[in-house]
């Protein structure tokens, strides 16, 4: 049977508060760094526009029943060809046809600035988080930090009580070292209302576009080619209008 622990104030004031505060300057404290660190770079206005119309795409498969057949296939047709226009002076291209673009970490090692932006990004993610987990670990090990006030099952124990080898606590307390992870992956919300959306502070993000390099527009933009090819259209409005009057028929009735 799992047991009912009675946490010191202490704790709470010593570990629990000082480790969140903590947490929270290191990322308005890396934020601030990686701005400074970041270089200054002009972004290719041709990337920026093969962006624009990959994002368009997307949006036209994900909206596709908001408009009527017709509009749909030709916007289908638009996307859909091996060569596409960004401009009224249709100068920059972007084909769908595989094997012509360049491998993005071809471009990468090719281009020194982008390797080097590449390896400051990583630095400010690693160094911060080993020295944060190391003093973590070095003063408050084997602290049970927090309960969480509603029951969880056995399978929440490895990630909730990480440092704690007792199978008589019950799940929902919560360790120090635990209580780390946890807010190293949950101070999203919080970074964005007090830095913005565009923040430098994402780690579960970062970690996950380590493993790729560079922009490749050609591939996404025929994935999103194939996407819409197999969207199948059927206009919404229409059948709004007869919701609406069936509803209203209720209400009157």
């Amino acid at each position: 049977m799992a047991e009912d622990l009675v946490l010191d104030t202490a704790i709470r004031d010593w570990v629990l508060i000082p480790l969140s505060v903590v947490m929270v300057l290191i990322g308005v404290l890396r934020y601030f760094v990686s701005k400074l660190i970041r270089s200054d770079q002009v972004p290719d206005i041709k990337i920026v526009k093969e962006g624009q119309v990959i994002i368009r795409a997307r949006y036209l498969r994900a909206a596709a029943n908001f408009i009527p057949a017709k509009s749909f296939r030709a916007r289908r047709h638009y996307y859909s060809n091996e060569v596409r226009y960004f401009s009224p002076e249709r100068e920059w291209v972007i084909t769908c046809t595989k094997g012509q673009a360049q491998n993005p970490q071809a471009q990468m090692f090719s281009d020194p600035n982008m390797a080097m932006d590449m390896m400051k990004k990583n630095l400010s993610m690693i160094i911060p988080q080993t020295l944060t987990f190391a003093w973590v670990n070095f003063f408050f090990s084997g602290f049970v930090a927090a309960k969480i006030p509603f029951p969880l099952t056995q399978r929440f124990r490895a990630m909730l009580q990480n440092g704690i080898d007792l199978s008589t606590v019950d799940v929902s307390y919560v360790s120090s070292r635990s209580w780390y992870f946890l807010n190293l992956f949950g101070l999203r919300g919080l970074f964005s209302l007090i830095l913005g959306e565009d923040n430098a502070t994402d780690d579960a993000q970062r970690m996950m576009q380590m493993g790729g390099f560079g922009f490749d527009p050609t591939r996404s933009l025929g994935a999103e080619k194939d996407g819409l090819d197999i969207v199948q259209h059927d206009w919404a409005l229409p059948k709004f209008e007869q919701r609406a009057t069936a509803v209203l028929k209720k209400l009157v009735s």
